[in-house]
């Protein structure tokens, strides 16, 4: 099958960031390795639907559409909701470009070009390797991640330099058996994926980025965030077979169901 990439960008509150995530997009020499471009929103508050529906009439590509969640479904819950469309849809591959607008996709695009993905499973954008560059990133947050990427490494067996960066690509095949919708809906989603993906063996790799927080609203708590990885680290440890057949979800949704808010002609 030709590669037919869409790109993913989960939504909320980001009315300040949206506009300037899909302006990335209007360059031609970004817009011509995609296909399309999938907004999620996960039921914001603001005026991130009425920016993002704006921003859209400029972006170049032949598929564009803004979905808003049923229910607030979280990080990961939005995740599910694009990857059941991009597998209904017959897309090849799914990026992840979150609508906060600390990553690039000018990171991605020169390995898409290069076919880098067509022998790959997953493409991870990592902030923590070496060629990276953390624009307004605190030193604690920076501590607090490295210590992380070490901990899963050593579980994991493999060298991680990111445990989810909002800028990833996804092979879309991987997920038709649906162990990824057992994973928790909230922001450790990327933990538990990333962790899963390593288990079953799937061909990673990762790519510095330029990362960059500005105006942006961090959701996730260091303590918190902590504690929940501590708790899934140790069920990967203690039973790995349980960890990918378990359920993890504190609510498991039947349906990830949403309403399509716009679709553009030509889609």
């Amino acid at each position: 099958m030709a590669d037919k990439i869409l790109i993913f960008i989960p939504m909320y509150n980001c009315a300040q960031q949206i506009g300037r995530v899909l302006k990335q997009l209007e360059n031609p020499d970004v817009a011509k390795f995609f296909h399309g471009v999938l907004c999620v929103d996960n039921q914001s508050p603001d005026a991130t639907l009425e920016v993002a529906a704006a921003a859209m009439e400029r972006v170049p590509l032949p598929f564009r559409a803004i979905l808003r969640n049923a229910g607030n479904y979280g990080l990961g819950g939005s995740h599910k909701v694009a990857i059941d469309f991009g597998l209904a849809q017959g897309y090849s591959h799914l990026v992840v470009l979150h609508g906060d607008d600390q990553g690039s996709i000018a990171d991605l695009t020169p390995l898409v070009a290069a076919g880098a993905h067509d022998s790959l499973d997953c493409l991870l954008g990592a902030r923590f390797m070496p060629g990276s560059r953390l624009q307004g990133y605190s030193a604690l947050r920076t501590l607090a991640n490295r210590v992380f990427n070490a901990i899963f490494s050593i579980i994991s067996g493999q060298k991680l330099y990111d445990l989810g960066s909002g800028l990833n690509l996804y092979r879309l095949d991987i997920f038709r058996d649906g162990f990824h919708r057992r994973f928790r809906d909230d922001l450790t989603f990327n933990y538990f994926l990333i962790l899963a993906c390593c288990q079953k063996g799937f061909r990673q790799k990762f790519f510095p980025l330029t990362w960059c927080e500005d105006d942006q609203i961090s959701n996730a708590k260091l303590f918190r965030q902590g504690v929940r990885m501590l708790k899934l680290l140790a069920q990967r440890i203690f039973d790995p077979k349980g960890f990918l057949a378990s359920e993890h979800r504190a609510v498991a949704i039947a349906d990830y169901s949403s309403q399509t808010v716009r679709a553009w002609p030509g889609a």
